[in-house]
């Protein structure tokens, strides 16, 4: 099986679909809100749920690897079976699993999500640059051999964040316009779109300090519950908002677990997000 780029995939999803992601984020408070018990039986109906409901309409599901984690291997084997699931009904999946490390641990990763025979093999892979963008270089490697793509985290909705991402190095920049340089480079010459893009929190504001103009897509997380709207995205991502891919988790989740409740809900936040992108 030989994959179109992950940037090419992703135009063509959010031009069809329109740019809407939906967290799968299983977490106990909303298992709880769910009537679900906070087991596996509880996760795998919450997890089949959220597919059957959205896999068939959204650009992208993104399940947090953590909140399957947790329940060990019975958890992941649910994960696998959800990714497979979303993936035929035509949603893309960018694992949000945050992973950063050097050398053959990188690599092993990466092989994890990326590579197109592994049993999580996901369309993108959330990452943490924080040992040196460096040290990001097998993922990068392998996800042009697989036609697969990158997250990297650069200007995080976090508040903790600005401590490290907002540090300005010698050169006069800060890291995170650094990390946004580095995926630029990346994605030079790419069309319609690079396959590496940033994570750029929504609630974070005027950023017209920082190009975001990076030729690959920006995975904005805090639409919704984090107090962020669609209306928002024009002001904090200016020039570059028709390659932003807004991210609602608990906005969409909390209508379940009734599954014309929660795809209304994917409906509504993607007519608004498709107007406010338009509008801009």
């Amino acid at each position: 099986m030989t994959l179109d780029p992950f940037g090419t995939r992703l135009r063509r999803a959010m031009d069809d679909r329109g740019p809407l992601c939906v967290g799968i984020d299983p977490h106990a408070s909303l298992l709880a809100e769910w009537g679900l018990s906070d087991d596996i039986a509880g996760l795998e109906r919450f997890s089949r749920t959220v597919v059957e409901a959205t896999a068939d309409r959204v650009a992208v599901l993104k399940p947090q690897m953590a909140f399957f984690e947790r329940f060990g291997s019975r958890g992941v084997a649910v994960l696998e079976k959800s990714v497979e699931e979303a993936r035929a009904a035509g949603a893309l999946i960018v694992m949000d699993a945050k992973r950063g490390d050097i050398g053959s641990t990188m690599a092993a990763y990466a092989e994890s999500f990326l590579h197109k025979d592994a049993p999580l093999f996901s369309d993108a892979l959330t990452v943490s640059p924080y040992l040196g963008y460096g040290s990001l270089s097998p993922a990068v490697a392998l996800a042009r051999e697989n036609g697969t793509g990158l997250f990297v985290l650069a200007l995080t909705s976090n508040p903790e964040g600005g401590e490290v991402q907002h540090a300005v190095r010698a050169d006069g920049r800060t890291v995170g316009a650094t990390m946004l340089a580095h995926l630029a480079a990346e994605n030079v010459g790419e069309e319609p779109l690079g396959s590496f893009g940033a994570v750029v929190g929504a609630t974070l504001g005027d950023l017209s300090e920082y190009d975001l103009d990076i030729n690959g897509p920006l995975l904005a997380p805090g639409i919704g519950a984090q107090g962020a709207t669609a209306a928002d995205l024009p002001r904090v991502f200016g020039a570059a908002v028709r390659n932003v891919v807004p991210n609602v988790s608990r906005g969409v989740l909390r209508h379940g677990p009734d599954v014309s409740a929660l795809r209304a809900a994917a409906d509504r936040f993607a007519g608004e997000i498709r107007e406010a992108v338009a509008a801009a």
